[in-house]
């Protein structure tokens, strides 16, 4: 299931209106001055990481390719537009034929970056190019962050599983794309059915302290979640007294049961009570699983404790205090025409102070040192040159206005933990610092 299918899913039959007004109202200046058709190269980057971020993680290009694929204007959607005077008619006559056409290289999802990485690169017509902006824009800000949130937690976690639940903490269609930007940064579950049912995210969930509530005593509910669920549920054991229920749960369930949950209190005080208290009921294989308001130095903070899973909300899917990754989409080359043998001038805006950029079509790698960990992100323009201490990072994801790369999210997935050891260790420090390589222009 993919971002198209959502969009039909709530009644948006294409990702076309999921754009700002300007890209419209610069194609209708560009075809009047004849300029639409120009041979143009847009790319993807950031200036700079989140503060104190030592790397980046590349989300969303799944449901970016999705997007570029159903982006197309139907007969509403340009009746708005002509009712709006967005446009005149003859730039609506002529967004109606719109398809992509063009090209995009990039790196593939779940890959790391750094400040100046060319991520994304759209080739084709200036008008054709321009009008993708905005929802190429939105879908990398958004996931590549929650990503980068995920693979800290994922890092402090040291191989213990996480489990994403932050559906009730965000937008419903954002939690969607959370929920697999997340899977892609290393959370191995979902609480959100939409995301397993679009993605094929691996789902959990069992009881919240309402169905304790409900009943006339905690041995009930214990009781009535056991019998429909089995032995190997996981009870919520924090309602009233911990201790009593951990008692209660054992001899509902027997030393079988699946898990018990904390919600509150000193967890890595309540951790280790719960684990005694569980071994001395017998219980030696029930699993602990902790929430409550965790982002990644919660996590690591319970690097000692008995914990076996960790529950994120809140923090994961507001990236954990830097909800977007400042991506911007700039043209950086440009051609005087239509004709591919037109060749492309490097062009960019002068701009003061930190909004600075570099023109040109760049390609990127990363060099390794004799241990394959890296040593820098090192990008060019003109023709790459193969060098084996360099490893090629773009790859082509559509060509002539066919994707050409989907792939399983699980590939994604594998990918970000290869990337990712492939750093240095430094990177693993949850301390402010510095990107833990550095960017190289050639």
């Amino acid at each position: 299931m993919n971002s198209a299918d959502l969009g039909r899913r709530v009644g948006v039959p294409s990702t076309a209106l999921f754009t700002d007004q300007y890209e419209l109202t610069m194609v209708q200046a560009a075809l009047k001055a004849g300029t639409a058709d120009r041979r143009s190269v847009f790319e993807v980057f950031t200036r700079r990481l989140p503060e104190g971020r030592r790397y980046g993680v590349v989300a969303g290009t799944g449901r970016v390719l999705d997007a570029v694929e159903n982006f197309h204007f139907d007969d509403e959607m340009l009746a708005f537009l002509r009712d709006r005077r967005v446009v005149d008619d003859a730039t609506a006559d002529w967004l109606a034929g719109y398809r992509f056409g063009g090209d995009i290289w990039g790196y593939p999802e779940g890959e790391v970056y750094f400040p100046g990485s060319p991520l994304l690169r759209v080739e084709g017509s200036f008008a054709e190019c321009v009008l993708l902006e905005t929802v190429i824009l939105s879908i990398l800000n958004h996931d590549s962050a929650i990503a980068a949130a995920a693979s800290r937690m994922s890092a402090a976690a040291g191989g213990r599983r996480l489990i994403e639940m932050g559906a009730r903490r965000t937008h419903e269609l954002s939690a969607v794309a959370s929920a697999r930007a997340a899977y892609v940064g290393g959370f191995h579950t979902t609480s959100d059915l939409a995301a397993g049912f679009r993605y094929n995210i691996p789902t959990v969930g069992t009881s919240a302290h309402a169905f304790t509530l409900l009943h006339d005593s905690e041995r009930d509910a214990f009781r009535a979640q056991v019998e429909s669920q089995g032995r190997g549920t996981s009870l919520l054991v924090d309602t009233y007294d911990v201790a009593e229920a951990v008692r209660t749960a054992v001899e509902v369930a027997g030393p079988e049961l699946g898990a018990v949950r904390i919600d509150s209190g000193d967890l890595l005080l309540v951790a280790h009570r719960v684990r005694q208290q569980l071994d001395e009921l017998g219980a030696t294989e029930t699993k602990i699983v902790v929430t409550s308001d965790l982002d990644e130095y919660a996590i690591a903070s319970l690097a000692a404790a008995p914990v076996d899973s960790y529950g994120v909300g809140t923090q994961l899917v507001t990236g954990s205090g830097h909800p977007t990754c400042s991506m911007v989409y700039k043209l950086v080359a440009r051609a005087g025409s239509a004709d591919p043998a037109d060749p492309l001038v490097p062009v960019v805006k002068k701009s003061l102070g930190a909004k600075s950029s570099r023109g040109g079509r760049k390609w990127a790698a990363r060099r390794l040192d004799g241990d394959g960990v890296a040593e820098a992100e090192v990008v060019g323009t003109g023709k790459f040159v193969a060098d084996p201490a360099l490893r090629e990072l773009q790859v082509e994801l559509v060509k002539g206005g066919e994707v050409v790369a989907r792939e399983p999210l699980e590939a994604a997935r594998e990918r970000h933990v290869a990337a990712r050891a492939g750093l240095p260790l430094s990177a693993m420090q949850l301390s402010r610092g510095e990107p833990v390589i550095p960017t190289e222009y050639v």
